[in-house]
């Protein structure tokens, strides 16, 4: 869905909107949700498909096919989704462990640079290597931070605490400068931030915040030429270019491209992934973006009016971070059943699909 397909205001066109009620028809109008930040709603079709799965699995029919082409769908629109081949596109379970896997190959004294507050799981696999030199600089830095002899740069697209976007073209261009590599974290990003993975060496994607999926859905990309970087030696039967005929001894051939760093996949994360990610391409990202962003200035404008003062943000992001609220605050908000999350000294507020301009304005409501 291009956007000229949406008012100037963000707001979905007419069939847009009515498929998006459709899908959280159950949602409390008068409660609003206004944190994917920390978990994507599930939409009716995922639901449905979830149920439908454990009903079948309960009653002695697993049916290990059709999971099996939900794993297939769900990595094809994940690469549909971060403009790559379904070739680049390998299976993950947690955003920690794909991390480790790149981790795990820098040799000894190799500089990493990571931003200040970054999410841990990014963060931590580098720490664990007490033999790496990691360089922690905030994040508008983080460009400049790069020099000669950076081996790495890792860097979430979207601040988990307060949403903040990284200058992310900058640091693209400071990495290819200096013959660095790249690692972006997708989780707080990808689902509403137009990313082209194959921008980046790799790139790593939970995908229950922002793409609307059960946890357990996970994925990495790895840039085409970047595979000797990363370590067969975590590989699994999944990820023989096989696997059905891979289940015992040494796995004989690995599979081509990113698959054969894949982990293997939980089913019932999958199958809810493929039902959530055929709606976010049903949206679009580029119609998510004008959408959650332009509810978040909403919200961020009458935060304003109100005598506060949001977390700035040099990029359009649908997150707002708000650290001067009074401590009566969020008892406030919960008694008025707008679901909210504190973070790093914030009180951080998400606007995504689902969300309305009713629901900027109850939130103020109770913050007035």
């Amino acid at each position: 869905m291009e956007t000229s397909d949406r008012t100037p205001d963000g707001a979905f066109d007419s069939a847009t909107a009515d498929l998006v009620r459709a899908e959280y028809a159950g949602l409390d109008a008068g409660a609003p949700y206004l944190n994917t930040a920390t978990l994507g709603l599930l939409p009716a079709r995922t639901a449905t498909a979830l149920r439908a799965a454990v009903d079948a699995w309960a009653a002695g029919r697993p049916d290990t096919g059709g999971f099996e082409a939900a794993v297939v769908a769900a990595r094809a629109a994940f690469g549909r989704i971060t403009g790559v081949p379904v070739e680049r596109v390998a299976l993950a379970s947690t955003v920690a462990g794909s991390v480790g896997l790149i981790a795990a190959q820098l040799p000894a004294g190799a500089e990493v640079v990571v931003a200040d507050g970054d999410f841990s799981s990014l963060v931590h696999p580098f720490a664990a290597r007490t033999d790496l030199k990691l360089r922690i600089v905030p994040l508008e830095a983080v460009a400049d931070a790069v020099r000669p002899g950076t081996a790495l740069v890792a860097v979430s697209a979207a601040q988990s605490a307060d949403g903040r976007v990284a200058d992310l073209a900058a640091i693209r261009a400071a990495a290819a400068e200096h013959g660095a590599r790249t690692l972006l974290d997708g989780t707080q990003s990808v689902g509403w931030l137009p990313v082209c993975a194959d921008d980046y060496d790799y790139l790593v994607c939970h995908a229950y915040k922002w793409l609307i999926s059960p946890h357990g859905a996970c994925f990495l990309t790895v840039r085409a030429g970047a595979e000797p970087t990363l370590s067969p030696a975590f590989a699994g039967w999944y990820a023989a270019d096989d696997p059905w005929t891979s289940c015992y001894g040494p796995i004989e051939r690995l599979a081509p491209g990113a698959r054969r760093f894949d982990a293997r996949p939980a089913y019932l994360p999958f199958v809810g992934a493929a039902a959530s990610l055929s709606l976010i391409e049903a949206v679009g990202v580029p119609a998510l973006h004008a959408h959650g962003t332009a509810l978040a200035a909403r919200f961020r404008a009458g935060l304003t009016a109100l005598g506060h003062t949001p977390v700035p943000a040099p990029f359009p992001t649908p997150i707002v971070a708000v650290p001067d609220l009074p401590a009566a605050a969020s008892p406030r908000l919960t008694a008025a059943a707008i679901t909210h999350s504190a973070r790093a000294g914030n009180l951080r507020f998400a606007f995504h699909l689902h969300n309305t301009p009713t629901d900027v304005e109850t939130a103020l409501q109770a913050l007035s």
